[in-house]
């Protein structure tokens, strides 16, 4: 082996991340169990093999294939984990989340609350979306805000494979229904990162902040967290100093991370893929304006998908989100 490839970072994807947390999951706890379309081995594993091999390991009574009917897999989530289990529900793309909206808002989320704290319901719903794969207006939204706006319902969205692992493994754990999103651009792409071992957790509610900066603070989460990394590389070379901060959790986020950062910059850039109107950057940017208003330097700034549906067309799709440089630019405007 030459001395270069002995200093080589290792690189690990999320994919394998989410699967060695599922595996870790079921094989410390026999109370957690999971259930979705086609995740049984004899089906394949799942869409993108997230749990191939688990069914076999740990058997169909705890890894279960479900027949295509969303609300059934939430009803029977929620059920088992009244029953004490911690389910993790599978919906296979986040458009399906909306045939499931009525256990996962009026139950999931609500029985806390009416049972006056009796009762909790531990699930952890994964579901996964993006673009890229001309997949259409219906399998490729991102509805992160509605879920953020409901109360009991914690939201996380991770950028890497480290952070996938953790706080996958910090939501199963957790007593509240939890929404995973995973973000089907960043499945296979080799990061440098090491598989975490079996006790890395990331609390929920804790922002990551990925590289320091003093000109500028770039917010984001997901895809668009690793898309603000190379645009703050990029004008590193330009000399302006870009703090980058990982939300990972979408709610509760972590406004003092926030707030902290805005402070010492005074200059904001929320980016996600999301739309932009009514979204998770306009929650961030009230507040730091209700906090900071007399200590921002410029307004804060949002970045957003186009207000539409997802295009099926490659060229409009690809234009729909931000990207790096579109972040460069933005950057750009608020420092000069």
């Amino acid at each position: 082996m030459s001395a270069a490839q002995k200093e080589a970072k290792p690189t690990v994807t999320i994919l394998a991340a989410i699967s060695k947390a599922y595996r870790d999951a079921l094989a410390e706890d026999p109370k957690v169990i999971t259930l979705g379309e086609d995740i049984g081995d004899a089906e394949g594993g799942g869409i993108v093999k997230i749990t191939k091999g688990l069914s076999d390991s740990f058997g169909e009574q705890r890894v279960r294939s479900t027949p295509i009917a969303e609300q059934a897999i939430m009803g029977a989530a929620i059920g088992a984990s009244l029953a004490g289990y911690k389910p993790i529900a599978e919906i296979m793309l986040m458009n399906f989340t909306t045939v499931a909206m009525d256990m996962i808002v009026n139950h999931a989320a609500k029985l806390r609350f009416m049972s006056g704290g009796q009762t909790s319901v531990p699930i952890v719903i994964r579901t996964m979306t993006g673009l890229g794969f001309g997949s259409g207006g219906q399998h490729c939204d991102y509805l992160e805000a509605w879920f953020a706006h409901t109360a009991g319902i914690k939201v996380c969205a991770p950028s890497t494979p480290e952070d996938a692992y953790g706080l996958l493994r910090a939501a199963i754990e957790d007593p509240d229904p939890v929404i995973f999103i995973e973000y089907l651009p960043t499945y296979f792409a080799p990061m440098s990162f090491e598989l975490p071992d079996n006790s890395h957790r990331v609390p929920l509610g804790k922002a990551a902040v990925q590289r320091e900066g003093t000109d500028v603070t770039v917010v984001s989460y997901a895809r668009m967290a690793g898309e603000a990394r190379i645009a703050a590389a990029k004008a590193a070379e330009q000399g302006i100093s870009v703090e980058v901060i990982d939300l990972r959790t979408i709610a509760p986020w972590d406004r003092d991370t926030v707030l902290a950062s805005a402070k010492k910059t005074g200059r904001v850039l929320i980016a996600h893929e999301a739309v932009k109107q009514h979204g998770v950057g306009a929650e961030i940017a009230a507040v730091i304006n209700e906090e900071l208003f007399g200590q921002l330097k410029k307004p804060v700034k949002r970045l957003g998908g186009t207000f539409s549906p997802v295009p099926y067309s490659k060229p409009l799709e690809s234009a729909f989100a931000p990207n790096a440089d579109v972040i460069l630019a933005a950057i750009n405007e608020l420092v000069n």
